[in-house]
């Protein structure tokens, strides 16, 4: 045991008198997720140089170091990956925009809008965080797209369609969890049951919104035909 005692003080000796020191230069700043703490903090990008130090003097450079993202609360290092994520105030922003763009799909699609829909989708709306959305407010934004794009109601989903329905999701996918993608497929099953069996459009349109979430065709399938039985 004193043999190794030697050695490790030698070592940590060695590593007073040579060692390296990074220093880190702000170039860049903003909000983020930190992983570390769970929540949004505010944050710095950083990159940096590394020098060899002799007694704790920079003498020689070594390289570069970073780039890495500071969080300003606790101070860890990450990588800059984690910007990746959305901070919770832009998740729950994505994920409102998300369920109103479904919402309004799947009312598009149906034959008809009478008032069970539209409460249905008016409900998924306002627990996703537009609290002031109304069934008139639907139904209208409903006849301005149609109006504005010569969409005939009961129709399938259309290139227009399809491409709203996916940059609304597409974003949104990576962020959730499965039983959170499943959820929002879910919601416009039920907004499309309101009134009836599906409709082959709204078929489609449920069918789209399960492919921008990143579900299989058979989870899709399996996803609707539970929302259509009765508990």
């Amino acid at each position: 045991m004193l043999p190794e005692r030697g050695l490790n003080g030698r070592a940590f000796r060695f590593a007073r008198i040579l060692g390296t020191r990074t220093a880190w230069t702000p170039v860049g700043d903003g909000q983020f997720f930190c992983p570390g703490c769970g929540g949004d903090r505010n944050y710095q990008r950083l990159t940096g140089h590394r020098r060899f130090t002799l007694l704790g003097v920079p003498v020689l450079p070594r390289g570069e170091a970073g780039p890495v993202v500071e969080c300003a609360a606790c101070g860890h290092h990450f990588g800059t990956d984690v910007l990746d994520h959305p901070t919770t105030i832009r998740f729950s922003a994505m994920l409102r925009d998300a369920v109103h763009t479904v919402a309004l799909a799947v009312l598009a699609a149906g034959s008809t809008r009478t008032h069970t829909s539209l409460a249905a989708a008016a409900g998924a709306v306002r627990a996703a965080g537009f609290q002031d959305c109304t069934e008139e407010q639907l139904n209208a934004l409903v006849e301005a797209l149609a109006a504005d794009t010569g969409r005939i109601f009961g129709e399938p989903c259309g290139p227009g369609l399809a491409i709203e329905l996916h940059e609304a999701l597409d974003p949104l996918a990576p962020h959730l969890a499965p039983a959170g993608r499943e959820s929002i497929l879910l919601q416009g099953a039920r907004i499309a049951l309101a009134d009836g069996p599906y409709t082959p459009a709204e078929r489609e349109v449920l069918a789209t919104v399960g492919a921008a979430l990143t579900l299989t065709a058979a989870d899709v399938e399996r996803l609707l035909t539970a929302a259509g039985t009765p508990s």
